[in-house]
């Protein structure tokens, strides 16, 4: 048996692809009033990912940026973050997906989206990569420019 330094509450869900991120160091919370009563009386913006199991990006992304102690540790301090299994929950697949492409964004896998505390997108998008790269911004700058 394996010791993991980081444990979230991802923990205790059924879904494969939530306990996937069990042990990443970002302070995962699944959907739900715990995450949102947090936002809100810390007054941060949720990171609320959405993905599946077999989703490749979804790997990339965890790999590259939500196993990174740095990236996560701002995270954790600036947002509340929430991972969603898209194969478990269709209809906030759909509202989120429907919010990105409003925004003039083309949808994918993961769907990344900053959340107000009340619910409502703000902005997001889908694989954001680690570095700056073909003019996009990294996700780290993204996290300190919706971090405030």
């Amino acid at each position: 048996m394996s010791e993991h330094t980081y444990t979230n509450k991802l923990i205790h869900e059924k879904s494969p692809y939530l306990f996937q991120h069990a042990h990443n160091p970002v302070d995962w919370y699944p959907w739900g009033s715990e995450a949102f009563e947090k936002a809100r009386s810390e007054d941060k913006m949720l990171f609320v990912s959405i993905g599946y199991a077999t989703c490749h990006w979804c790997h990339v992304m965890e790999r590259e940026s939500f196993e990174d102690p740095d990236l996560a540790e701002y995270l954790n301090n600036h947002f509340v973050p929430v991972k969603v299994d898209r194969e478990e929950r269709p209809g906030l697949k759909k509202i989120h997906m429907d919010a990105l492409h409003a925004l003039g964004q083309q949808g994918g896998w993961p769907l990344n989206m900053f959340v107000t505390p009340e619910g409502k997108p703000v902005t997001g998008g889908t694989y954001f990569p680690p570095k700056p790269m073909y003019g996009r911004k990294s996700f780290g700058e993204l996290l300190r420019i919706f971090g405030f």
